[in-house]
């Protein structure tokens, strides 16, 4: 082999690996909108009421109604999936055929629309306690599909599943690297949707806050 051909074969070699790397980064980087600062995180936090928890009863998921069209024949749980993947391809009815989806969560990737959950940071559960059980039904549709806050985001299926609806101070994300943005993303939407917190969330966020 000639020295230009090694040379060639060298540079061919290491555009290979810095595409994989750019590809890489980019489904790793995919979060929602509306992520605030950890300053900002931390000085909403301490606007927001603490409260002990409200009663379940009356709790239905249906209450919230999701996913509703954004548009064309794209619902938001299509969309979600389009924006956190990398190189989505979809039908003519929006569903993902193909993709690939990081999820922030626990590190894992999937190329199986099937295999990610689009997760609800604060809960549906979670806010009908924390004051959303006084809103119409109309308001707990626009917040159970906010597109515009860090509230929605593409997730392994099974680490959402052992979420549940649990708040920080139960459940935390299995990567500790993640915990400074989970915070974020949960104080940004309490914050905005006026949603109490109790006193042991409180401690739990500050915790994670402190490791941004």
């Amino acid at each position: 082999m000639t020295v230009r051909r090694v040379f060639t074969a060298v540079i061919a070699t290491a555009m290979l690996a810095v595409t994989i790397q750019v590809l890489t980064s980019t489904s790793a980087s995919a979060t929602p909108t509306g992520v605030p600062s950890a300053a900002t995180a931390r000085s909403e936090l301490a606007t927001i009421t603490v409260a002990a928890a409200g009663s379940g009863t009356g709790y239905s998921r249906d209450l919230f109604p999701h996913w509703h069209i954004v548009s064309g024949t794209c619902d938001t749980r299509e969309t979600v999936l389009k924006r956190d993947g990398t190189s989505v391809v979809t039908s003519s009815a929006c569903a993902a055929t193909s993709g690939r989806w990081f999820s922030p969560y626990d590190g894992a990737s999937w190329t199986a629309s099937s295999d990610v959950d689009i997760d609800h940071v604060v809960p549906l559960k979670n806010a009908w306690i924390s004051g959303a059980s006084a809103w119409t039904t109309s308001k707990r549709e626009t917040y159970a599909n906010d597109l515009t806050r860090p509230q929605l985001i593409a997730v392994t299926d099974n680490v959402n599943s052992s979420k549940g609806d649990k708040s920080p101070d139960v459940w935390k994300p299995p990567l500790t690297s993640y915990y400074c943005t989970y915070a974020r993303m949960w104080v940004a939407v309490k914050y905005y949707w006026a949603l109490k917190i109790t006193s042991a969330e409180k401690s739990a966020l500050t915790s994670m806050l402190n490791t941004c």
